[in-house]
């Protein structure tokens, strides 16, 4: 396989058409190695537009909604970042080239060590993989300017948004299956969120995140 080739093939054919138009984006797709954040086994799907299996129930989401959500989540060379899910380390990766400072929970031990052997092989030095749950965690290092989920929820649970900076903003994927929403929420003052839905798509879910109640009145 000509690596550079299907990465090229990748941005120009999948990527850009979906409306990722941001050039710091598109460069870091072109300067990243996203086969290098692969499982062996499946290497060759590296560039494909597909979510690729990373073992433990988890995977890496497809390529264009990765940088999309990079793209929207317009990341700031000041910031401190939270990332909930780091799977395979690769959008880890994108958001430390972006910001200051990454801290990545990964709920399951041996995909959170992957992750940090990704990172350190890429040279990412401003990138912390921890393995917690990030349905429950509450850290110490924030509150953050930007929270990105790397899968889908039901809903932003409060402690999650509890942990935003006034100013900052959360990036997920929100909703149930046949249609989910790219969804930012700002919080616009202590008490006070704004949500705006963004594009619509379907993604795995994250772990031990609550359903929505199923009862109808």
């Amino acid at each position: 396989m000509n690596l550079e080739q299907a990465r090229f093939n990748m941005i120009e054919q999948q990527i850009r058409p979906w409306n990722v138009l941001d050039d710091e984006v598109l460069r870091l797709l072109s300067v990243v190695k996203r086969e290098d954040f692969v499982p062996l086994a499946h290497k060759a799907l590296a560039f494909v537009d597909l979510e690729i299996p990373l073992g433990q129930g988890q995977c890496m989401l497809a390529p264009r909604i990765e940088a999309r959500l990079l793209q929207d989540a317009a990341v700031q060379k000041h910031e401190k970042v939270l990332q909930i899910g780091t799977g395979s380390g690769f959008m880890t990766a994108l958001l430390a080239h972006q910001a200051q400072r990454v801290i990545s929970l990964e709920i399951n031990s041996e995909l959170a060590q992957q992750a940090r052997l990704n990172l350190q092989k890429a040279g990412i030095h401003n990138a912390e993989v921890r393995q917690l749950d990030g349905a429950t965690a509450v850290l110490a290092d924030g509150p953050f300017d930007l929270i990105v989920l790397s899968g889908s929820v039901a809903e932003v649970p409060a402690t999650l948004l509890a942990q935003l900076k006034v100013g900052g903003r959360l990036i997920g994927i929100v909703g149930a299956e046949p249609m989910m929403c790219v969804t930012r929420i700002a919080r616009s003052a202590e008490a006070e969120f704004i949500t705006l839905a963004l594009w619509d798509t379907v993604a795995p879910r994250l772990l031990n995140f609550p359903e929505a109640s199923q009862f109808q009145f």
